[in-house]
């Protein structure tokens, strides 16, 4: 049963505007970020495109100034003002927060099955995390390269083989270490093999 469903249905779900203007964060960075902007310039350095981006998009999130959607309900006429946001993956709380949210809705709701699974904890040594977070693309090769290796490996160990068993995996890729420093490194969710007649009327 789904949790988002039931609160819902039960009238628990309620909707508050986010007001980030109103955060600490928010007032910080609005204040600072322009001089430190300044103060790199007049050391003739500048901040790379991506980091910039966030924090632009940051400043306009969940601002109505910046845009917003105006939503109104068949039923009562009520009407709420839904600002945009910046669907950034940086460090925007409340874009964080939801993805988060959606994410495990998602996973406990239509995707997990309901048996057992294992937990990969891959990491990297320090060159291919500098590596990583430069080219993303290249670290998506790397952990569809591990994943072939673990079905492989689980496969044979289970005495099945592809076309008699199915496996099945969730990646959650964590880009940062303890000391918020830039630490790609990646989580990886297996489902334990089952044989295919057991999974019959399942969805693939």
């Amino acid at each position: 049963m789904s949790i988002v469903k039931d609160a819902r249905r039960e009238g628990t779900v309620k909707y508050e505007r986010h007001k980030p203007e109103q955060t600490l964060l928010y007032q910080i960075i609005e204040k600072y970020y322009p001089q430190f902007l300044s103060h790199m310039g007049q050391q003739d350095k500048c901040l790379p495109k991506y980091v910039r981006s966030e924090f632009e998009a940051y400043l306009k999130c969940g601002c109505l100034e910046y845009g917003f959607l105006r939503v109104r309900c068949e039923d009562c006429h009520h009407e709420h003002l839904v600002a945009f946001s910046c669907k950034r993956r940086g460090f925007c709380p409340s874009c964080g927060a939801r993805r988060m949210a959606e994410s495990a809705a998602l996973l406990v709701d239509n995707v997990l099955p309901h048996e057992p699974i294992r937990q990969w904890v891959l990491s990297f040594p320090f060159q291919l995390r500098f590596l990583f977070a430069s080219y993303p693309q290249i670290m998506g090769k790397v952990l569809g390269i591990v994943y072939r290796t673990l079905t492989t490996h689980i496969t044979k160990k289970a005495g099945y083989n592809k076309k008699t068993a199915q496996t099945g995996a969730v990646t959650l890729i964590q880009r940062f270490g303890s000391a918020l420093t830039k630490s790609p490194g990646a989580i990886l969710n297996s489902r334990r093999l089952a044989p295919e007649r057991r999974r019959a009327g399942r969805p693939k």
